[in-house]
């Protein structure tokens, strides 16, 4: 599976190629035709129509990763037996099955972020070194890394103090930036934002976290419609820095993660 961004004005775009998460399942409800386009949904009440649970006795945050795994059922990543054991959450901590909830983004600092990038290359490297195509080599789900970790205090108590920083880091650190840049222009679903922006929780709130995120999956996943078919979900991120949970009050799921979670997610496990 890979993951490309189309125009700003539109959602990501995703290209299934071997996989078949995301075909309908047991639990599709139909789609949802707004415009000219039609929305896949899934209906958490086919939960409870096959008695796999009721719905009344979760919480919200769990109803929000059973929807998760309703729509990536697949009979592999995502087995029914992840959903019964899900929709029979118990609250007392006695639940024995990990949760295979898939992120829709993966939120990155440069700490970890960079050794994340520097990990991709060394595959397409390695890909290359077998005689395949290292261009397959991409994240599996969109990632954005804000680098605001860098910038030293060399010039302050002046009107320019903020971009002579910025100079000098970037005078500092030219072939880490000058790697960054390749990265994203080599990558699929890679964005950098520079130094000098902002902390990665103000700009992750204010400038990249979508609310709802859109998915086109071709018609070789649903070949009884004709057009492709886009697939909402709820914004789910994964990220490598604790204080990201405040997008909540964006009404965004948002969970901090370690650097090799975040990697896997990013799909190299």
């Amino acid at each position: 599976m890979r993951y490309s961004r189309v125009p700003t004005d539109e959602p990501l775009a995703i290209h299934e190629e071997d996989e078949m998460a995301g075909a309908p399942n047991a639990w599709s409800a139909g789609t949802l035709s707004v415009g000219d386009r039609s929305y896949a949904t899934h209906e958490l009440a086919a939960v409870e129509r096959e008695g796999l649970g009721t719905l009344s006795r979760l919480p919200r945050s769990i109803r929000v990763l059973l929807e998760n795994l309703l729509r990536n059922e697949d009979g592999a990543t995502v087995t029914r037996e992840d959903v019964a054991a899900l929709a029979a959450w118990r609250a007392d901590g006695k639940n024995e099955r990990e949760i295979a909830f898939r992120p829709a983004r993966v939120l990155l600092q440069d700490f970890t972020g960079v050794p994340a990038v520097v990990d991709l290359a060394a595959m397409r490297d390695a890909m290359s070194d077998l005689g395949g195509d290292p261009n397959r080599i991409n994240p599996l789900v969109p990632v954005d890394l804000v680098i605001d970790h860098s910038v030293q205090v060399d010039v302050f108590g002046t009107p320019t103090a903020l971009a002579r920083n910025a100079e000098i880091e970037f005078e500092r650190n030219r072939e880490r930036y000058e790697f960054l840049r390749w990265g994203q222009s080599a990558f699929e679903g890679f964005r950098v934002v520079p130094p000098s922006t902002g902390i990665v929780h103000q700009v992750n709130l204010e400038y990249l976290a979508p609310v709802v995120f859109s998915e086109v999956r071709d018609s070789f996943l649903w070949p009884v419609l004709k057009d492709p078919l886009w697939c909402t979900l709820i914004s789910f991120v994964l990220n490598t820095a604790a204080y990201t949970t405040e997008i909540f009050r964006g009404a965004i799921e948002a969970i901090p993660y370690g650097e090799v979670e975040a990697a896997k997610a990013c799909g190299m496990s």
